[in-house]
This record gives C-alpha cells, sequence and structure tokens, in this order.
C-alpha cells in the first residue's frame, strides 16, 4: 500500500505561484505512476498532470501546459507541481495519485487533497 499526503495550497492573486509537494510512503514499484488531479467546486475530478515514479514520458492537460511542471524525487519520496502563471479558474481542490502496476494488477491510490484558491 502507499499513503499520499500532499501540502503546499494556499491562496494567490492572478498571475501567482504555488508548489505542491506530495510525500509519499509505502512500497514503490519501478513501473508506478504518479500524477495530480484536481477538482473545482460542482465539476468531475480531472487530469493535471502524470510522470512515471522513475522518469519517462510527462503528460499534461492542456489547461496547465507551459505554466504546471511535475517532478519526482526518489531520495525525497516526493512528487511535486510547480504552478505558476495561476488563474481563477485553477482554483480546485488539487489531489497526489498513484497508480501501481505490479504482478498483473493496478491500484490506485489518493491523497486528502489540498485546496488552491486563484483570486482575480
Amino acid at each position: 500500500q502507499v499513503q499520499l499526503v500532499e501540502s503546499g495550497g494556499g491562496m494567490v492573486q492572478t498571475g501567482g505561484s504555488l508548489r505542491l509537494s506530495c510525500a509519499i510512503s509505502g512500497r514503490t514499484f519501478v513501473r508506478d505512476v504518479m500524477g495530480w488531479f484536481r477538482q473545482a467546486p460542482g465539476k468531475e475530478r480531472e487530469f493535471v498532470a502524470t510522470i512515471p515514479w522513475t522518469g519517462g514520458t510527462i503528460t499534461y492537460a492542456d489547461s496547465v501546459k507551459g505554466r504546471f511542471t511535475i517532478s519526482t524525487n526518489t531520495h525525497k519520496r516526493t512528487v511535486d507541481l510547480q504552478m505558476t502563471g495561476l488563474k481563477p479558474e485553477d482554483t480546485a481542490v488539487y489531489y497526489c495519485h498513484a497508480r501501481q502496476l505490479y504482478l498483473g494488477t493496478s491500484n490506485d491510490y489518493w491523497g486528502q487533497g489540498t485546496q488552491v484558491t486563484v483570486s482575480s
């Protein structure tokens, strides 16, 4: 099992920056994929970015390309999301996610979420 704990949320003005961090505990595997999702009030949870735990192809939602950067630190066991050029529409609860692929099975894990609010 994997436990995920997010930190770094807060309130910023339009154009500001925030860095979210997800601390990972428990067993991880080479093929794990880490990511960030978000959910705005009244909306479905949506994909933001994913990155393989040990490196590889990074994927971003079109809405955040060029503004957000996802990264992993396998020594510190964290997954970070650097957010710049924030807009009011980025306001949401941001969730850290881990998908583990092991012995033919896939398991999904979620953090508790951290609130990001961007004021206009």
